[in-house]
């Protein structure tokens, strides 16, 4: 992504200037970033707007519900944006209200670059929403929402989770894909169509 397309506030622009951009319909907020409002929403741009995040911390793939929005789940992006290792090295970083760092760090088959960042794949984000401990009460309303996003994920999900040995929420994320197979949820297009 042309870092042209994203103004990160205090960059080029003030944030005030940024604001009244948006105020004015010029700009979107996106992420960490502002956005030109007639600029397509791509998975590109949408991992681009979270490059911040980042800073300090190159080994870093974006999972759980950052993922899941990148991979074109949700409008709006999380409020608690998760991190997980893509080298298999820990990742050290400052505790914040905005950032959960997961440890296990991750096969390659797992990790996937767009825009020359490192974002775990559908498949595993779909898995790994489900499996991960219940304290985050949205990650299953994300993990809906990636499904709808492609009718095939969930086939794709299942077959990945039979490759994972197994271990803590291994069940749990079986029966979630398993109640999704058996009861797939409309695809947002098909949601489009009914509306």
């Amino acid at each position: 992504m042309h870092p042209a397309f994203l103004h990160l506030p205090g960059d080029r622009l003030s944030p005030a200037e940024l604001s009244a951009a948006r105020i004015d319909g010029d700009v979107v907020e996106l992420g960490e970033a502002y956005a030109p409002a007639d600029l397509v929403e791509t998975a590109a741009l949408r991992i681009a707007s979270l490059a911040p995040l980042l800073h300090g911390l190159p080994d870093a793939a974006f999972a759980g519900m950052s993922a899941a929005w990148i991979h074109g789940a949700g409008d709006a992006p999380p409020r608690l944006h998760e991190l997980q290792s893509s080298t298999g090295r820990r990742l050290r970083s400052s505790p914040t209200l905005r950032l959960l760092v997961h440890d296990p760090g991750l096969d390659r088959q797992d990790v996937r670059r767009i825009a020359g960042l490192a974002v775990v794949t559908p498949e595993r984000t779909l898995i790994d929403l489900v499996r991960w401990p219940a304290t985050v009460p949205e990650r299953e309303v994300w993990a809906r929402a990636l499904a709808r996003t492609d009718p095939a994920l969930v086939a794709r999900a299942t077959a990945r989770l039979s490759a994972i040995p197994r271990g803590p929420g291994h069940q749990r994320a079986e029966r979630f894909l398993a109640r999704l197979a058996a009861y797939p949820e409309p695809t947002r297009d098909q949601d489009e169509v009914t509306r």
